[in-house]
């Protein structure tokens, strides 16, 4: 078995060449080169950290934020083997058709492919993830062990299923750099460099092509590694970073000749306790609010728009979560007296519950991360994100949570009570799900976008971008799983630029 190499150890002003190289090693990066494992192909991959978390390490994310109240930079991501796996939750969920899409109504919306393209790399992502069989939206499947969804009357909402990353002995779910650690030490056509901080993409001369890239260690040592081929796996927040830093050649930076990189970010928002719901009868299946096992998966139910209800309403996505049992005030006991009366219903066994959500925003250009005049321990200059959130997003969500609370009461099975009214009750505990999206998106216009179809930098003949910031548009479902699809249909594509 080979073991990893450490940066800090190759000898100063050398230059390493390669087939292809990978910049980072999260789950984007770790599944590219599971995936071109054993072929002809010579990788080198590229980690900024170690195995283990240090604080030296993680500080080269500091940064600062501006606009709505975000995470700080160097808390919403992991600088070791591994990357974000490492502090995930373990939630997977494809995305849904509509997601890729242009929506007339969503400004800046439409991936350049249908979903059907990568469909076929579902499978071998939910391996990866170790989240079970493909099962998603079969409620049969979870339901007859443990009881049926809440019934709702017909319209745009219907129950889905979140899957999980599997969870050994209550440990976190998958952390590709221990469970895969292995795994790449035994590719014989990979070098895993460690401490290996990128710190420029090098263009030629006339800027067609990536020539090579600067390598530098926190202990001071630099080299060089020349690629045939690179791809860019460091997340939606470091890779426009690199690629503006990047700016020896092309003044404005790699890939940003219409200044784009960075635009475009975006996270899922989680407005915390949204609605209550309330369950007349006091029956509800106990996979709306624990995971649950079944069908050799964990899972978890939540409520999500079905697709042409958001096309024909104008709503985006959500997933809407039970969450805990809560006691309804005079106010709330009384609504539901009086609607359960009205209907007919007993309600004596009522039981009511907070309601959380995931939410997706709209493509916004001007919700961006730039670079500032601060340079870190290598010398990179640190990023500024302005974060913003609108108020059609709240409202697209505060429609959707009204259509749920109309088809429950339609099948008498419950009602909703909506808390949130004014964008200071949104914003008041807003919570981010640490998804960062967005900001190198794909587009077949390079006046639109930083990457074509096929996630390569448009102008740069050898330069890919792997991970959720090539997403133009971001749905509601996590991005793990669907990143790593992604990255399985570019490994099938870089497969064939070395035949």
């Amino acid at each position: 078995m080979r073991a990893f190499l450490d940066a800090r150890s190759v000898p100063a002003g050398s230059t390493i060449n390669t087939d292809l190289a990978i910049i980072g090693g999260g789950p984007a990066g770790i599944s590219l080169a599971l995936a071109l494992a054993n072929t002809p192909i010579g990788i080198v991959l590229l980690e900024s950290g170690d195995t283990k978390p240090d604080a030296a390490t993680q500080n080269l994310y500091a940064g600062t934020e501006t606009g709505v109240r975000y995470i700080p930079l160097d808390a919403t991501r992991l600088r070791y083997l591994g990357g974000c796996s490492n502090h995930w939750g373990g939630w997977c969920r494809p995305l849904d058709p509509v997601d890729f899409e242009t929506r007339d109504w969503f400004a800046h919306s439409g991936w350049p492919f249908a979903r059907s393209e990568i469909e076929p790399y579902y499978p071998r992502a939910q391996s990866l993830v170790e989240a079970g069989p493909f099962i998603y939206d079969e409620p049969a499947r979870w339901s007859k062990p443990l009881g049926a969804p809440l019934r709702l009357g017909p319209g745009g909402l219907y129950t889905t299923f979140f899957q999980f990353s599997k969870q050994r002995d209550n440990v976190l779910p998958t952390r590709f750099g221990e469970r895969y650690a292995d795994d790449l030490k035994r590719i014989p056509n990979l070098d895993v460099y460690l401490h290996a901080n990128v710190t420029g993409l090098r263009l030629t001369s006339d800027a067609s092509r990536l020539d090579h890239l600067d390598i530098a260690t926190l202990s001071g040592n630099r080299f060089v590694v020349k690629p045939r081929l690179a791809v860019v796996a460091t997340g939606g927040i470091e890779t426009p970073r690199l690629l503006l830093a990047s700016n020896d050649v092309m003044s404005a930076g790699v890939g940003n000749t219409h200044d784009v990189v960075g635009r475009y970010f975006a996270d899922h928002p989680i407005p915390g306790q949204t609605a209550t719901l309330v369950v007349f009868d006091g029956r509800i299946a106990p996979y709306y609010q624990l995971i649950q096992t079944a069908n050799g998966a964990n899972f978890r139910a939540a409520f999500a728009p079905r697709n042409a209800y958001r096309q024909a309403r104008s709503v985006a996505d959500s997933l809407a979560t039970v969450e805990g049992e809560v006691q309804l005030d005079s106010t709330g006991q009384a609504a539901v007296a009086e609607m359960a009366a009205m209907f007919g219903i007993d309600a004596s066994a009522m039981r009511a519950f907070t309601l959380g959500c995931g939410m997706e925003i709209a493509p916004d250009p001007d919700r961006r991360l730039t670079l500032t005049g601060e340079k870190d321990a290598l010398g990179m200059p640190r990023l500024k994100l302005e974060m913003r959130v609108s108020d059609d997003d709240f409202l697209r969500y505060r429609n959707t949570l009204k259509e749920l609370g109309r088809q429950l009461l339609l099948a008498r099975t419950g009602m909703i009570r909506i808390l949130n009214t004014t964008r200071a009750e949104w914003l008041n505990g807003l919570d981010w799900g640490n998804h960062h999206m967005g900001s190198a998106r794909m587009h077949d216009d390079p006046r639109r976008g930083v990457v074509d179809a096929n996630s390569k930098v448009h102008g740069v003949g050898n330069l890919y971008i792997a991970g959720s910031a090539v997403f133009p548009t971001y749905g509601a479902s996590n991005p793990t799983l669907n990143l790593i699809a992604l990255v399985l249909r570019l490994a099938d594509h870089l497969k064939a630029q070395f035949r």
